[in-house]
């Protein structure tokens, strides 16, 4: 049996895939490690101290802020100010972006967007959870403070993206636009190890995730390609089958591992879907074209979308090619009048 990599020295070897970095991505990447150890241990003790439930302050987007979520977005935040590589963060949990105003972070390159906890709500019923995040180039002058246009940058100028998924065990997954490739962290040695090469996500899958008690307000193709699911059995006589955890991170790693396709379409309650196009479609959208995949808003690919604003919410389908391209089909045969 070979050797384990650590992220570290994969990092290392893959250092001329990382574009304009001369070191920068081995110590930005060493930040968000910190920060996933540090988070994976607090969820880790969750039941045993008092780190679950709800703080008793909505965030920006009029939600319910879990204990965790501000917890989570404290530690990603400090461990990436602590390095000279960042200037500044966007986050689901914080209003308006972050600019780091410390000698050393004034003439750094990057930015980074993130959901410091993706899922926080299952935590209370040890259920997966995960950390997304987004890195970009800032587009402002380094030297200044950055500006709102260096976060408001379509998903194909991401540099890297990834996540850290906190379940039976925690990984951390990432690309910087060549291939994905996983990590899978062992306590015993307080490190991420290589576990995971070269993922890659099968074309077709049967697994379809999709929370169907919003049924009823989905567009009309979405719930045609829902039947088709449900009554469809395969040449291989192999049926589809539902899978939906509540877990964006955990929802989308099952399936770039077995093949599937994760929805969340636009509804009568959020017109313009739920997601967020920076936090969460944007990095995954990345994740998923590296691995094979496709991810669209049902009309144009994700990462082409302009962002116009740090919440911006967007629908998403997101997974297997046949897949999407089957529910892009009902889309287009079903349109719904606006």
């Amino acid at each position: 049996m070979s050797e384990l990599r650590t992220l570290g020295e994969f990092i290392v070897e893959k250092q001329h895939d990382f574009p304009h970095a001369s070191g920068e991505l081995s110590s930005l990447l060493a930040s968000i490690r910190l920060a996933a150890k540090i988070v994976n241990r607090e969820i880790n003790k969750a039941g045993l101290v008092d780190i679950t439930g709800a703080t008793g302050v909505d965030n920006i987007q009029g939600e319910e802020q879990q204990k965790l979520d501000a917890y989570a977005n404290d530690k990603f935040k400090a461990a990436l100010e602590a390095r000279d590589q960042v200037c500044g963060v966007a986050s689901e949990e914080e209003d308006e972006a972050v600019a780091f105003n410390k000698e050393l972070n004034k003439n750094a390159k990057y930015v980074v967007l993130m959901d410091p906890l993706d899922g926080s709500t299952n935590i209370d019923v040890n259920v997966s959870v995960g950390t997304i995040f987004s890195i970009y180039r800032r587009v402002s002058e380094v030297g200044t403070p950055p500006t709102e246009e260096d976060f408001l940058q379509p998903g194909n100028k991401q540099v890297a993206a990834g996540y850290v998924i906190y379940g039976s065990s925690t990984m951390l997954v990432y690309t910087t636009g060549n291939g994905v490739n996983g990590f899978t962290y062992d306590p015993s040695l307080g490190t991420f190890c290589l576990s995971h090469e070269n993922m890659t996500i099968p074309q077709d899958g049967r697994i379809y995730s999709i929370n169907e008690g919003n049924y009823v307000r989905f567009p009309t193709g979405v719930k045609k390609y829902i039947k088709f699911c449900q009554e469809n059995v395969p040449e291989d006589n192999r049926p589809y089958t539902s899978r939906y955890i509540g877990s964006l991170v955990a929802d989308f790693h099952r399936n770039l591992l077995k093949g599937g396709i994760y929805l969340y379409p636009r509804t009568e309650s959020h017109p313009k879907g739920k997601l967020r196009l920076l936090y969460e479609c944007n990095p995954m959208a990345f994740l998923i074209e590296q691995a094979g995949g496709i991810a669209t808003d049902g009309n144009q690919r994700i990462m082409d979308i302009k962002p116009t604003e740090l919440h911006q919410r967007v629908p998403l389908f997101i997974g297997s090619t046949n897949m999407v391209k089957t529910v892009h089909r009902f889309l287009e045969q079903y349109p719904d009048e606006e």
